[in-house]
């Protein structure tokens, strides 16, 4: 397997947001039936051997426990039961509305209610249209999804590496189907001020200072897959400071400033997997020292704690 294939978001875009959409409805089972964790840990994707779970969850309202997951493999929907029901079948030729159907088809096939509270897109910018009738989306390549698996894969292991660098508060690495990225974010203990207008999505995802490391594959407003990384609250000062390696920058998202490390970019370095480990470390830097965070405390060389390891 190459290191970071090509993935440009025009290539693959309509697939992109049909499974954008597809992430959407099985998370929202997600969060339905899990338990509720700190800034919405629960909720997200991990990576498996073939695609991405949502992990065990259940044990609420009478249901067994149960995971869904993505095969980008063979390219099916699995639904499982710890009673050992199963329940599968193929991603592609569905539109969003069919594959809604058929999902909660499987789960009704396993021995599983679930009822999603709002059954519309989460955040996608001019679509409010329910799921259930929504066969607008409806392109599925396996080519591209396989590839859009791959990365997210590689991706996965070098945020697991970077994570291994810290002792506080840290989250899982994870695949977030709100925004479609991968990441993992360092934490401090202060708690963040927020004004009363704030959603509530965001109040609990940023009620603590957070230092987030990760990479998407594009959108309208950012039309190419990037790594990414930022600071929130931003201290006074983040955008001035100098990035590495000479390809990142500085960008301002919904106000604050936003590092950024063109994925295209990295693919053509001589060593891309140290260059994103060294912006991301770069930004934490930077951040932490701005926000007075106690960098040598929660410094955790190699992932260990022990100084006598």
């Amino acid at each position: 397997m190459q290191l970071f294939p090509s993935i440009p978001l025009a290539d693959w875009k309509d697939s992109k947001e049909t499974l954008h959409r597809f992430a959407q409805i099985v998370g929202k089972v997600r969060l339905a039936a899990g338990v509720r964790r700190n800034h919405w840990w629960n909720v997200p994707y991990h990576l498996t051997g073939r695609g991405i779970t949502t992990r065990p969850m259940g044990l609420v309202d009478g249901n067994p426990v149960f995971t869904v997951d993505f095969d980008f493999v063979d390219h099916r929907l699995v639904a499982q039961s710890i009673e050992g029901g199963s329940a599968a079948f193929s991603l592609l030729g569905h539109s969003v509305a069919s594959f809604y159907d058929r999902t909660f088809e499987a789960l009704d096939a396993i021995g599983v209610k679930v009822t999603i509270d709002h059954p519309h897109p989460f955040d996608i910018p001019g679509d409010g249209h329910p799921f259930g009738s929504d066969t607008a989306h409806a392109t599925y390549d396996p080519v591209w999804v396989n590839r859009y698996w791959q990365v997210l894969s590689q991706v996965n292991l070098l945020l697991e590496k970077f994570s291994s660098g810290f002792s506080g508060k840290i989250s899982p690495v994870h695949h977030f189907w709100h925004t479609f990225d991968i990441a993992v974010t360092r934490f401090s203990d202060r708690v963040v001020e927020q004004s009363p207008e704030t959603d509530p999505v965001t109040r609990e995802a940023y009620s603590r200072e957070v230092i987030s490391a990760g990479f998407w594959f594009g959108d309208d407003a950012f039309p190419e897959p990037a790594f990414y990384s930022y600071v929130a609250p931003a201290p006074e000062g983040l955008a001035d400071q100098p990035l590495r390696p000479p390809s990142a920058q500085w960008l301002e998202q919904r106000g604050s400033p936003l590092a950024v490390l063109r994925y295209d970019d990295v693919r053509t370095a001589d060593n891309p997997m140290g260059n994103v480990l060294d912006f991301y470390e770069t930004v934490y830097q930077a951040g932490a020292r701005l926000a007075g965070w106690d960098l040598e405390r929660l410094t955790c060389p190699g992932g260990i704690t022990d100084p006598y390891a």
